[in-house]
């Protein structure tokens, strides 16, 4: 009787295991829906998990962040794999809670790799009107047959020396 209490038990502890490996194919079987999956597997409110397994599905393996930014008041880059991201924004995101929504996209194609500027505006919540930063991220993706990958994710922030040129904003 032990046994078979152990058995079932077992077998209930694998049938969990099988079921939170999450089925993510269909968030990244279209440019539209790898891009939309990114900007939204890194918004949400203070306080709210991000779904950082997801956000790992997106990258192909050796897959770089790389961030435009000031150091020692020079322009510099810096190279992070998705889990260094991780490590670095996750905790930030979550204690103070933002949003980076897409107001522009342009996208250019050529067979089974594609180039994306996206221009994006970043918010704390969904209620603040007014941006807390704005800037555009160059988005590079490969299509293995099955699915796309991001290979590559390089963006810079808006500044008052670099605003963000007219041609890469929405045009009302």
């Amino acid at each position: 009787m032990k046994k078979q209490v152990i058995a079932i038990i077992v077998l209930l502890t694998l049938n969990l295991s099988a079921q939170e490996k999450k089925d993510y194919s269909s968030k990244v079987t279209t440019i539209d829906s790898t891009i939309t999956t990114l900007y939204s597997v890194i918004s949400g409110d203070k306080g709210e998990a991000r779904n950082w397994e997801l956000f790992k599905h997106l990258f192909r393996k050796d897959a770089k962040l790389i961030p435009i930014g000031k150091k020692d008041k020079k322009t510099t880059v810096r190279y992070m794999s998705p889990e260094d991201y991780i490590k670095t924004s996750g905790k930030w995101l979550v204690n103070n809670g933002f949003y980076e929504l897409e107001i522009k996209r342009e996208t250019q194609v050529f067979g089974d790799f594609a180039h994306i500027f996206s221009t994006y505006e970043s918010y704390k919540s969904k209620e603040d009107e007014k941006p807390l930063m704005r800037g555009i991220n160059s988005i590079q993706l490969f299509n293995d047959g099955k699915r796309w990958w991001i290979i590559n994710l390089y963006w810079k922030q808006e500044s008052e020396e670099n605003p963000i040129p007219e041609a890469y904003l929405p045009q009302n």
